[in-house]
C-alpha cells in the first residue's frame, strides 16, 4: 500500500549538526524576475508579485534545509529571493533556458562547483547541476536534475512520442553519472523533479539501479501536495549515502493555502526533504 505523507512546519529554524544533512527538491514553477510578456515567458505564466516571493521565503525558512536541488528558476537573481545570500549560497547551470536547474547551499557548507551535466540539455531542455560537497567525514557528489516532462509511467522500449524518446535519450545519461560515482567511489544523490512515478517495475528506475544499488526516499509513498498523488520529485542516494539516507524522515512541506489559485503564486510541487546521517 503506498503511504502517503503529511507535513506542515511551523517551526523555528536551528542548525543542523555536523553529522545531519537535510537535504530537499523543490520545483518553484517558473520562478522569474522577467515582466510579464516578456518574450521568454509563455503567455500563460504570471511572474510573482513581492508578497508571493515573500511567501516562498517563509516557507524556505520553514523547510530548513542545508542542500536543496532547485528546477524552473531563472537565474540566481530569482533564487536568491527565496534562498537569501546571508543564509544561502547558490549555485545554477549556465544554461540559456528560463527554466534553470540549481541547488541552494546552506552558508557554512564548503562545496566545489564541477562542470553542468550539459549533456541532459540537448535539444533546449535543462542541464544538470552538479557540485561536490565538503563535509567533516566524506564528501558527497550531489547532481540536481529535472528531466523530460510528459512521460511519467509509459514504457519506454517501445516509446515512440517525443517526449518519451527524450527521456529515453537522458536516462542513459544519468547512468552514464552514477557509474563514474561508483568507479571514484564517492558517495552520491541523484535529486530533482523526473517528471517519472518510478513506482513498481518502472523502467527508469530500474535503468538506474543496473548503474548502481539506488535507495529511493520517496518508495511506496504518494505526495499530499494539492491532493494526493503520485510523486514525480525524487531523492535518490548510492554508493555509502545509501546507507545514510534515514527513511523515517522523509517529509513534504504542505503550503497552508488551500485554494487552487494558489498554485501559481507559490508552485505546483512542494519541497520533498529527507535526512541523511553522514558520519563525522
Amino acid at each position: 500500500m503506498i503511504k502517503c505523507l503529511l507535513f506542515l512546519a511551523f517551526f523555528v529554524p536551528v542548525a543542523a549538526t555536523a553529522a545531519d544533512l537535510k537535504v530537499a527538491t523543490w520545483n518553484l514553477n517558473w520562478l522569474t524576475t522577467r515582466a510579464a510578456g516578456d518574450p521568454f515567458l509563455p503567455s500563460d505564466v504570471t511572474p510573482r508579485g513581492d508578497d508571493d516571493f515573500g511567501r516562498l521565503a517563509q516557507y524556505a525558512v520553514e523547510l530548513n534545509a542545508d542542500v536543496i536541488a532547485i528546477q524552473e528558476v531563472d537565474g540566481s537573481r530569482a533564487a536568491t529571493k527565496v534562498f537569501p545570500p546571508d543564509r544561502y549560497a547558490v549555485h545554477m547551470t549556465r544554461d540559456h533556458v528560463t527554466q534553470r536547474v540549481g541547488i541552494a547551499v546552506r552558508k557554512g557548507l564548503k562545496y566545489d562547483m564541477n562542470p553542468d551535466v550539459t549533456a541532459l540539455g540537448a535539444n533546449h531542455l535543462r542541464s544538470g547541476a552538479d557540485i561536490t560537497l565538503h563535509l567533516p567525514g566524506s564528501d558527497l557528489r550531489v547532481l540536481a536534475v529535472h528531466l523530460k516532462t510528459g512521460c511519467r509511467n509509459q514504457p519506454l522500449a517501445k516509446a515512440h512520442d517525443r517526449s518519451c524518446l527524450a527521456l529515453r535519450d537522458q536516462v542513459p545519461i544519468v547512468a552514464a553519472w552514477i557509474e563514474d560515482r561508483v568507479k571514484d567511489g564517492t558517495p552520491f544523490i541523484v535529486l530533482g523533479d523526473f517528471n517519472r512515478w518510478m513506482d513498481g517495475r518502472d523502467t527508469v528506475l530500474a535503468d538506474l539501479r543496473r548503474a548502481a544499488p539506488l535507495a529511493r526516499a520517496t518508495e511506496g509513498r504518494s505526495s499530499p501536495c494539492w491532493g494526493a498523488e503520485n510523486f514525480i520529485d525524487h531523492i535518490l542516494a548510492g554508493g555509502a549515502a545509501a546507507n545514510w539516507m534515514q527513511a523515517d524522515t522523509l517529509k513534504v512541506l504542505i503550503y497552508r493555502e488551500t485554494d487552487k489559485t494558489m498554485k501559481d503564486r507559490l508552485s505546483d510541487h512542494c519541497p520533498v526533504s529527507i535526512r541523511f546521517a553522514v558520519p563525522d
